[in-house]
């Protein structure tokens, strides 16, 4: 039996995931609609694994995983499973280096039994590490060439980024307006996958994923 913690906005996947963890046999402790609510209750719960879904409110862009990649600052010892209909590369890749095991992700679509989802629950909470295939497919395709995709102004725009040249100081350097500079810099971020969002900086991001592949 683990004790689990649960945290998704939607009030049936939620209570779902409460009666099926339930029927495995494991102690569910708390459920929760946001990952604020979770991230306060922790510490009176002590859980063994928390659940987390990726995007919850209020931006419903990364807030859960943005909890879990705290969680695993401040409690190295509780397991991390995010359960997603997205494959959010860069903060699995983020959430993968934040430590040794203990981590999951695994897409709602792919859960194909109750079984599953238990054998999940107790590989991670035992140290473990659970990624769906489609995850890792994604990971791996990253680490081949994360910027395989740019073009060669973008990658000369992307390279200054990461010498940490402000836009000004990068439009004088390649001899372009500061404009071209911007609309360069927002094709990079959708190349490599990321999405704005008020709690992590994509310019920072970008150019880990730049001297990522450099290394």
């Amino acid at each position: 039996m683990v004790r689990v913690a649960v945290a998704d906005d939607s009030v049936l996947l939620r209570e779902g995931l409460v009666r099926l963890l339930g029927e495995a046999g494991h102690d569910v402790i708390g459920a929760f609609g946001d990952a604020e609510e979770l991230l306060a209750a922790v510490n009176g719960m002590a859980p063994e694994l928390v659940v987390l879904d990726v995007r919850m409110p209020p931006t419903f862009r990364d807030e859960g995983v943005r909890a879990a990649l705290r969680l695993r600052t401040e409690h190295p010892e509780i397991g991390i499973l995010l359960l997603s209909q997205y494959v959010e590369a860069v903060y699995a890749q983020e959430l993968l280096g934040a430590g040794a095991g203990g981590v999951g992700y695994l897409l709602k679509d792919r859960v194909a039994s109750l079984d599953e989802l238990d054998d999940a629950v107790t590989r991670i909470a035992g140290g473990g590490t659970v990624l769906d295939p489609e995850v890792v497919t994604q990971l791996l395709g990253r680490r081949r060439d994360p910027v395989a995709a740019l073009t060669a102004r973008e990658r000369e725009v992307l390279q200054q980024m990461a010498e940490g040249r402000s836009n000004p100081a990068i439009a004088r350097s390649l001899t372009i307006g500061l404009g071209a500079v911007e609309k360069h810099i927002t094709s990079i971020f959708a190349k490599l996958g990321l999405e704005d969002s008020s709690s992590a900086h994509r310019r920072v991001l970008a150019v880990l994923t730049w001297l990522d592949g450099r290394s």
